[in-house]
């Protein structure tokens, strides 16, 4: 479904992504590792077709991104860092809007909305500004947006940033019940959620792939240290 060749992004004298290859297969949810700074956000960026990578490729569903990216971002679904909105909408106008932009318009754009504001358990707040949300509501109104189209891959960046325990678990549950159907990539700094969801770790360190394997090889590495101890050893810094 994802398949990524060679990607290389350079900002001036920095090489933030250096030849970064990989495939993500329906089915598959993908933890996405690496310290600050070490290209994850980037690499997601390129895939998305919101920056051009310098060389190398990165197709969905057979699309290249840098030939058709409107056609690979009707593939797509996105949840960005921060989950960018506007703040003077309210979730319902901007679920609305979404769906526009995605193509929907009469009984099929009310049905996306209502069913996106079912998964994310968003009704209590449909008609409330963004603005006004918690950021855990803010979070998920930015992963409904993502998931508003049933899009045949999803790219989430921190998809549980912000949400309490319990939202936390919600939000796992529903990755994983829609990850039959579809290609998932998610970014994270909680090493727990990629025990609790992931069947494959990708590492990430200065712009390279240092570890692409299930979470139970990567555990072998180095048996009895904690998840936290093997990352360390393999990128020399923190998550």
């Amino acid at each position: 479904m994802i398949e990524v060749k060679g990607l290389v992004k350079t900002y001036g004298a920095k090489r933030a992504v250096d030849g970064v290859t990989f495939t993500v297969k329906r089915g598959d949810i993908l933890g996405f590792l690496g310290p600050n700074g070490a290209g994850k956000s980037t690499t997601m960026k390129m895939i998305t077709g919101f920056l051009r990578p310098d060389a190398g490729t990165a197709t969905v569903d057979g699309i290249d991104v840098t030939v058709d990216p409107v056609r690979v971002k009707q593939k797509l679904g996105y949840l960005p860092e921060s989950a960018p909105a506007y703040p003077e909408m309210t979730v319902g106008e901007f679920l609305g809007f979404i769906a526009e932009v995605r193509g929907f318009r009469g009984a099929a754009k009310t049905a996306q909305v209502d069913r996106a504001i079912q998964l994310t358990h968003l009704a209590p707040v449909r008609k409330q500004t963004i603005e006004t949300l918690s950021k855990g509501f803010k979070q998920r109104v930015g992963f409904a947006q993502a998931l508003l189209h049933d899009p045949a891959a999803l790219i989430l960046d921190e998809p549980t940033d912000g949400l309490d325990p319990n939202q936390k678990n919600e939000v796992r549950a529903l990755i994983k019940n829609m990850s039959a159907e579809k290609a998932v990539i998610l970014s994270t700094h909680i090493l727990e959620e990629v025990d609790a969801i992931c069947n494959r770790v990708i590492i990430i360190s200065r712009g390279q792939v240092v570890a692409d394997e299930t979470p139970a090889q990567l555990r072998a590495r180095q048996p009895g240290a904690r998840l936290d101890e093997i990352f360390r050893s393999l990128t020399h810094g923190d998550i």
